[in-house]
């Protein structure tokens, strides 16, 4: 019988049985086609779990260190001849990218889940990231990138010269999982916001647009916003100044999100900062349009008027024009939402372009 192959995968993902998203999934069927082609896997996250199919999975992990000292201290006290090493959520570009290369002979591929700041970076950030990029750019063997936006911001970030080993790989979701709305509110149509709550996802930029809409409408317009964090209590303070408490109902976290996206018409997200969002297939999955900013991988999912509406990030006055045209319907969606995700970002997609990657 051939011998397994070995890899590891490092995750500086917190593994919590109430926040279940796309990325565990991910991760849980990742694990599994690995073990059916004869390839074993050694986890490494800040914490363990046996929620899902984490029980089934090798976990290795000691909260009194970081992803990559663990790491690094299996390597020197255990056999462990890896043929790849695959990081997630890790910064990229450091000197811990030296030093496995020093011990181990394994294929490095680094992955770049995150977004940008709308502005960019600070100058002395972007030089010390470029300076990082040409030391130690080279004990990383591909770097993978979430979408395009992804990759371009890669490019930046540590230098054009990492071109020839870049790859784009799309994140996917289960599109069995979310029901599909089979009709739509052409007029007086009903939203929702599926998001953490912080600054950087624009929600305060959803109220103060409401703010701006005639009086017949913001009387009767409802949006419901699934999520929590850290920003919500300054949210509902600006609701609450703004006498808006009647538009916005806030629902807090929910576990049943992907069989409540048919519920509505519209899902809005006005996010400064996105790398490829995972609510956004969710919902065109579930047939309901989004509305979303101009920045990171949006529009490499939405096509303005086709599948949802694009807007400048920050441009209030613009999202209270869009939001008042899609309520009276002079704006609107009819196709169907769901075909895209089916056909592109489906999380079986997702595991074979990683498997492919370790032939």
């Amino acid at each position: 019988m051939t011998k397994p192959k070995k890899i590891a995968v490092l995750c500086n993902y917190e593994l919590l049985p109430e926040r279940v998203g796309g990325m565990d999934y991910f991760f849980w069927q990742f694990n599994q086609k690995c073990k059916s082609t004869n390839i074993d896997v050694d986890w490494f996250f800040p914490n363990g779990a046996n929620h899902g199919a984490y029980k089934s999975m090798t976990i290795k992990y000691d909260p009194s260190k970081s992803i990559e000292g663990l790491f690094l201290e299996n390597l020197s006290q255990t056999d462990n001849h890896y043929t790849h090493i695959i990081t997630h959520f890790l910064e990229l570009c450091t000197p811990f990218f030296q030093q496995v290369k020093q011990v181990s002979k394994a294929k490095i591929i680094g992955v770049d889940h995150n977004p940008r700041p709308l502005e960019g970076y600070p100058v002395a950030k972007r030089l010390k990231k470029r300076i990082k990029g040409l030391i130690f750019s080279r004990y990383i063997d591909l770097f993978v990138g979430v979408s395009e936006y992804t990759i371009n911001e890669l490019l930046k970030d540590f230098g054009n010269h990492l071109k020839p080993k870049t790859k784009v790989i799309y994140n996917g979701i289960n599109t069995l999982e979310i029901e599909a709305r089979t009709t739509r509110s052409i007029v007086k149509p009903t939203f929702l916001v599926a998001s953490h709550l912080r600054f950087s996802k624009g929600i305060q930029d959803l109220i103060q647009a409401v703010a701006l809409l005639p009086g017949s409408i913001k009387k009767e317009i409802k949006i419901d916003i699934f999520g929590d964090g850290p920003y919500k209590m300054q949210l509902l303070s600006l609701v609450k100044e703004l006498k808006l408490e009647h538009c916005f109902d806030f629902k807090g976290s929910s576990a049943q999100l992907k069989s409540l996206y048919c519920l509505y018409d519209y899902m809005l997200q006005p996010t400064y900062m996105e790398c490829f969002s995972l609510s956004i297939l969710e919902s065109l999955a579930a047939n309901v349009p989004v509305i979303t900013t101009n920045v990171g991988g949006n529009e490499e999912a939405i096509t303005n008027n086709d599948n949802g509406f694009i807007f400048e990030a920050r441009n209030i006055p613009q999202l209270t024009n869009l939001l008042q045209d899609v309520y009276l319907g002079n704006k609107k969606i009819t196709a169907d939402t769901r075909k895209l995700i089916e056909d592109h970002f489906t999380i079986d997609k997702m595991v074979v372009n990683y498997l492919k990657l370790l032939s």
